[in-house]
């Protein structure tokens, strides 16, 4: 899922602040804007592993158009942080799914020509919760 993510600008005596709008209270920070970039990985992931804990709900991820008018972060940077959120869906189930082989070998192509998809159950899964997001929007 890719999470918009504010990035305050830091020089010789700041470090650049990062914040995950659509996950609250998320914040990282880092020496140079890619470590910054690195740590919000780690925060990001860590926010996610304490809602699973508590039972909580993960919120969907927004677009950056959402928030680029909050006056919070006026003059900040924007970027997407690209999480896989697979570890935070659950166990897997092993399912019997029928569709036709025309179908299956058109993902089949394109899951050998983009590796973020890894296997034919991760470009459905991807599928899914694209749409399952389209939604809920």
């Amino acid at each position: 899922m890719l999470f918009p993510i504010a990035i305050e600008r830091g020089d010789d005596e700041h470090a650049y602040g990062v914040v995950v709008p659509d996950l609250p209270g998320c914040i990282s920070a880092g020496d140079t804007f890619e470590e910054a970039l690195a740590n919000v990985h780690e925060a990001i992931e860590g926010w996610l592993e304490v809602q699973i804990d508590y039972k909580e709900p993960i919120p969907r991820a927004t677009t950056i158009d959402a928030h680029m008018d909050n006056p919070d972060f006026a003059g900040w940077v924007w970027a997407v942080v690209d999480i896989d959120m697979t570890p935070y869906l659950g166990k897997s189930h092993k399912i019997n799914v029928t569709l036709p082989d025309l179908l299956i070998k058109h993902i089949d192509e394109r899951v050998s020509r983009q590796a973020e998809y890894k296997t034919r159950s991760g470009f459905l899964l991807q599928a899914a919760m694209r749409e399952l997001g389209r939604e809920s929007a």
